[in-house]
């Protein structure tokens, strides 16, 4: 039995949210997300729990939500329960957010071995310590918590099954599950019967499936497959963010729409690049930021690799708009073009970890400090 999606009192059109992704997921992109699929749930870019606390600029600059945002949501990490409740305790007080979510996912490096991210839940008691110390302190402000994390470190330490429980017992509103090891990392495919299994086990949240949703009609094929409560979509969205107003069309019962063709992709590489800038407040800064999208805008079209590296190279909008105006609108995507992988795509790779972090998995006294600085991730 399927259970609805709710946060507070927002209820998506269709049950799909958007993953944070670090250098992705800002106001710009979200706004792009919403036009597309609108009444859906859109996380901004993922926060360091301490940093927010200590007011780190580049941190504070990164909460940024629209006017007309609803929800406002975010994500935030760390591996200190005391500085989650605190972090979690300042967003609500300050009425920044109408959600937050709690990752226990990241598979970097940086985060890991910081007992972080992904980390986490191999150490079943620190992870109830920050959930609860995260959902007491957003409480008060009616603001829900949800959390997602992975299958586990490796095929000889998989948490799934366990991280659900907890978040569960700890009063989180929904759970999503990335069907990959942290070792897998961005490699092969992810691994759905990981998210029925974890949809067997909890029954009285959502559980959402993400991993692997490249075209609409997958998210139809895993919530089926599975029993899934929805679905959470990352790589898939990159350079497509029409791929939500497909979403909402298939999780509708219609049929999915045709692949847009480049004239489309290319009005909305305009637009996102005039919002980059917009909120940058730098024309350099925002259109090099913007190279890495103009690359996704064009994986599966057949517009050549000298066209590719003049894109990539983009250094103002008017050159922007120049680049476009030769391209030919007409053009669609290669078969299968659509399914072209963006994002990470690596792996496997080493799990990185504190030293002695996994010799009491039951411990929840864990002291690592961190060291403020905000990543540069990505989801998917």
């Amino acid at each position: 039995m399927r259970v609805e999606l709710r946060l507070g009192s927002f209820v998506p059109a269709v049950p799909v949210v958007l993953a944070p992704m670090a250098g992705v997921t800002n106001a710009p992109f979200r706004a792009l997300c919403r036009r597309f699929g609108p009444e859906l749930v859109y996380v901004n870019e993922m926060v360091m729990a301490t940093a927010l606390v200590y007011g780190n600029a580049k941190t504070q600059r990164m909460i940024t939500f629209t006017a007309d945002e609803r929800p406002r949501s975010l994500q935030l990490y760390g591996s200190d329960p005391e500085m989650m409740g605190r972090a979690v305790a300042r967003t609500c007080d300050d009425g920044l957010v109408d959600h937050l979510d709690l990752n226990f996912g990241c598979p970097a490096a940086k985060v890991t071995r910081k007992g972080g991210g992904a980390a986490v839940p191999a150490r079943p008691r620190l992870l109830a310590a920050i959930v609860r110390a995260a959902v007491a302190a957003a409480a008060p402000a009616g603001v829900p918590v949800t959390a997602k994390f992975r299958m586990g470190l490796r095929e000889n330490l998989l948490t799934y099954l366990t991280a659900g429980a907890v978040c569960a017992d700890e009063g989180v509103a929904t759970i999503a599950l990335h069907a990959r090891t942290v070792e897998q990392h961005y490699a092969g495919h992810a691994r759905w019967e990981a998210i029925a299994e974890l949809k067997a086990a909890v029954t009285t949240i959502p559980v959402l499936g993400n991993g692997d949703i490249w075209e609409a009609t997958d998210a139809v094929e895993m919530m089926a497959r599975t029993g899934c409560d929805g679905v959470v979509i990352g790589r898939g969205c990159l350079g497509r963010p029409w791929l939500f107003g497909d979403l909402v069309e298939v999780l509708s019962g219609r049929p999915a729409p045709p692949s847009r063709p480049l004239g489309l992709a290319a009005a909305v590489m305009v637009d996102h690049a005039t919002a980059l800038i917009e909120h940058f407040g730098a024309e350099l800064l925002a259109m090099r930021d913007f190279r890495k999208h103009a690359s996704w805008y064009l994986t599966g079209y057949p517009v050549g690799s000298e066209l590719r590296r003049r894109f990539a190279q983009v250094s103002s909008l008017r050159e922007l708009e120049d680049l476009v105006a030769g391209l030919d609108p007409t053009l669609h995507v290669v078969p299968g073009g659509d399914r072209i992988r963006r994002g990470h795509t690596n792996g496997p790779i080493r799990v990185a970890l504190p030293d002695g972090f996994l010799d009491d998995p039951d411990d929840d006294d864990v002291t690592i400090p961190d060291d403020g600085h905000v990543l540069a991730l990505s989801g998917g």
